[in-house]
């Protein structure tokens, strides 16, 4: 039978939830363990696909083609973990699934409540991750308090309660702030918080305290007494300089030793060699190069954060430090635009949709192309791409895509011909993992090395 760890969060949102659960993952599988996780978020949309890069940052593609929050981007890089549509569920969906069966008579005319049936259904999706592998970590978006997340917490606390002590761990991080006009560190956010918690019956049996400072022994001492935790489970989470510190950060604490004692599994040895030989090239680059990234969502950065990722992964691999200049695609017009894309040693443009910045992403295309500088277009990046060439190299005047112009006189992108009469926005898309038969000849060829791929697609 899987374990469960819940992992959930206090005080203000944005103290990482999804770092500190991916870490927990990746200590437990350096122990042998096979892990999966899990992200329940609480809004009512029925996944992220439609929300705003603005509102919400990337939308992760899965292999299965879900649209999902991007936390679970965190838990592919930290784990093996394959994570399907069933690893990330909203409000959205669990309400739609429970209307769709009282509409076809399932409940057989009993009254439909939050409790029992939408607390099951969370629980049903736990249990559904659950199959062949040793522990699942779960984490609940949002802050305790927070209105939307009671259903998942009440059905977290039926689940300790159904699955037994032994076989659920709760994990909550919190936080402690520096206070500068008096020069002192604050405990009493992370004590309301705990109370908070404990007044919908969860006890948390390991905090997390983010802080910018250290914490002493005897301020840990001080929450594990007003919190009611081992002061041991009481673990200093610091600022780092790079999320890939935080798994061997709490390996110093020992977090993984306590979940392992607290879930009675007997492992082996934490081994995280291969993770700390992967840091010791992050810290000591050969080189470095420099990525001017156009986009229409630069200035929340979050909006493209596997993209980063993957440029950080591809220096990793060369032991080469990747510095990524964030450029307002808007901006690239008018006098002297250009001075904005000197010195970089490769242009991207990423994925996007509607058509604001579009003309600035095709001067950058254009100014790569005549300059010889290295450029990677991914989705929008690459139709733009296609709509440059066709007007400034193959004459084409007024060439476009019929996404931004109907009417154009070359439509060189076209939607995708299954979606022609599909106006509905949410999971329409070419979504997921899709095969690709790469041209000999083509520099795509060169660098996967093989004639057919996958990779995951979300475009139309």
């Amino acid at each position: 039978m899987a374990k469960y760890i819940f992992v959930t969060g206090g005080v203000v949102s944005s103290l990482g939830k999804g770092i500190a659960a991916a870490s927990i993952g990746c200590l437990l599988e350096s122990r042998g363990l096979k892990v999966t996780c899990q992200k329940f978020d609480p809004y009512l949309n029925v996944d992220p696909g439609t929300m705003s890069p603005f509102q919400h940052g990337e939308v992760f593609v899965t292999d299965d083609g879900a649209e999902t929050d991007l936390d679970l981007g965190h838990y592919e890089r930290f784990t093996h973990a394959k994570l399907t549509q069933s690893n990330n569920l909203t409000s959205g969906r669990i309400y739609e699934q429970i209307i769709a069966r009282e509409r076809r008579g399932d409940y057989l005319g009993k009254t439909v409540q939050v409790i029992p049936h939408v607390t099951n259904e969370i629980k049903a999706g736990l249990k559904r991750v659950a199959q062949d592998v040793d522990v699942v970590i779960a984490e609940i978006g949002g802050t305790v308090g927070d209105i939307e997340s009671l259903p998942f917490l009440e059905a977290l606390r039926q689940m300790r309660h159904e699955q037994g002590r032994g076989n659920c761990v709760f994990v909550h991080v919190t936080l402690v702030p520096w206070i500068a006009a008096a020069q002192e560190l604050k405990t009493k956010p992370t004590q309301h918080s705990v109370k908070e918690l404990r007044g919908i019956g969860i006890q948390p049996d390991i905090l997390i305290c983010r802080s910018e400072r250290f914490i002493s022994q005897e301020m840990k001492e001080k929450i594990a007494l007003f919190c009611d935790v081992d002061v041991e489970a009481v673990v200093t989470a610091r600022d780092v300089k790079s999320v890939y510190e935080v798994p061997l950060m709490f390996a110093g604490e020992g977090v993984d030793d306590i979940v392992c004692r607290l879930l009675h599994l007997n492992t082996g040895e934490r081994n995280l060699d291969r993770w700390t030989a992967m840091l010791e090239r992050m810290q000591n680059p050969r080189d470095e190069v420099t990525i001017g990234l156009v986009g229409k969502y630069v200035e929340y950065e979050d909006s493209y954060k596997s993209l980063k990722e993957a440029l950080l992964h591809g220096g990793l691999a060369h032991r080469l430090k990747v510095n990524i200049h964030w450029i307002e695609a808007e901006g690239v017009l008018g006098p002297e635009w250009e001075k904005q894309l000197e010195g970089y040693d490769g242009i991207l443009v990423p994925g996007g949709f509607g058509k604001r910045g579009i003309e600035g992403m095709i001067n950058s295309i254009r100014y790569a192309r005549e300059r010889k500088v290295p450029y990677f277009g991914i989705c929008l990046g690459m139709q733009t791409m296609v709509i440059e060439y066709a007007r400034n190299v193959c004459g084409l005047e007024g060439a476009d895509s019929t996404e931004f112009n109907p009417g154009t006189p070359h439509r060189v992108i076209f939607k995708l011909r299954e979606l022609k009469g599909v106006d509905e926005l949410g999971g329409t898309m070419r979504l997921g993992s899709w095969p690709c038969k790469l041209a000999e000849t083509s520099f795509a060829y060169g660098a996967y090395g093989t004639r057919e791929i996958q990779e995951r697609h979300r475009h139309r």
